[in-house]
């Protein structure tokens, strides 16, 4: 086990960094998702969320707004008649941890009243620091991308994406949140060249400098595509490829479409690089 991150305890499951790769499926509560597979019915996004949990996963991360380049945000409400309706049913009637991603408080605080156990911004507390103290007020773990969309990077990707997590989790810290309820995400296609995320995904060792749990969203993602010049539905072997190597790179969570496929990925990079569990 990785003897420089505590255990983290989100709901009913205790994250143990460093024995295994966790799984965070992903629900999208959204027509225009990148990936095609948004949901437009609280009965579909339910059958999906079980369908997980029996996959593998060990966390549903559930969305309203499309992150795709070009994407217009959503307003709250419009946010919150989408997700807090699945947050609502899913914690209903499964016990998995259950995350909100979204940058937004509002959509945030309802999630939370509607039993969601982890927040997940996309843009790093850039867009609004309450998520913070929302966070630390509950003691729900915190997801922080490093997100590149509002600015131009032409020196070294990895210098600035330690950099910019490093304001990042400082705000969370002085907003009181404790260190094992932090997580780091380097932000794979959120502003960034195909090129600087193929150098992420080689150097991704180098966030541990910042002695966070790391999370690793490449699923389906657009430099997948670019490189093996095929569309969004023809990506689960660069998807797996990605999930593979980034376990090997150091990643403590995978946040994917393909449960199933990735967790089976998952439990052979950890043989191979973690040893197999007694």
């Amino acid at each position: 086990m990785d003897d420089t991150h505590a255990p983290m305890s989100c709901r009913h499951s205790l994250f143990k960094w460093g024995a295994r790769t966790y799984i965070m499926g992903i629900i999208n509560a959204s027509p225009d998702s990148f990936s095609g597979d948004g949901i437009s019915t609280l009965e579909a996004a339910l059958s999906k969320a079980k369908r997980m949990v029996e996959d593998g996963a060990d966390i549903i991360d559930i969305g309203g707004e499309s992150t795709r380049p070009g994407s217009e945000p959503l307003e709250v409400e419009q946010e919150v008649e989408r997700v807090i309706p699945v947050v609502t049913r899913v914690r209903q009637e499964l016990d998995i941890p259950v995350s909100i991603d979204t940058y937004k408080y509002e959509v945030a605080l309802e999630a939370v009243k509607a039993g969601a156990d982890m927040l997940n911004d996309i843009w790093g507390l850039k867009k609004d620091s309450r998520l913070a103290g929302l966070a630390a007020e509950n003691d729900l773990p915190l997801v922080i991308t490093s997100n590149q969309r509002s600015l131009s990077v032409t020196g070294d990707i990895i210098s600035e994406v330690v950099s910019d997590l490093k304001k990042s989790t400082g705000i969370a810290r002085d907003a009181g949140l404790d260190r094992h309820n932090i997580i780091i995400d380097p932000g794979i296609g959120f502003g960034k060249t195909v090129l600087q995320n193929l150098i992420i995904m080689r150097r991704l060792g180098e966030l541990k400098v910042l002695g966070f749990p790391v999370l690793l969203g490449t699923s389906r993602k657009s430099f997948i595509g670019a490189s093996l010049g095929l569309d969004v539905n023809e990506r689960l072997e660069g998807t797996a490829a990605t999930v593979a190597l980034g376990i090997a790179g150091g990643a403590d969570i995978v946040r994917v479409h393909d449960v199933k496929q990735m967790a089976r990925v998952a439990r052979m990079a950890d043989a191979i690089v973690r040893g197999v569990p007694d």
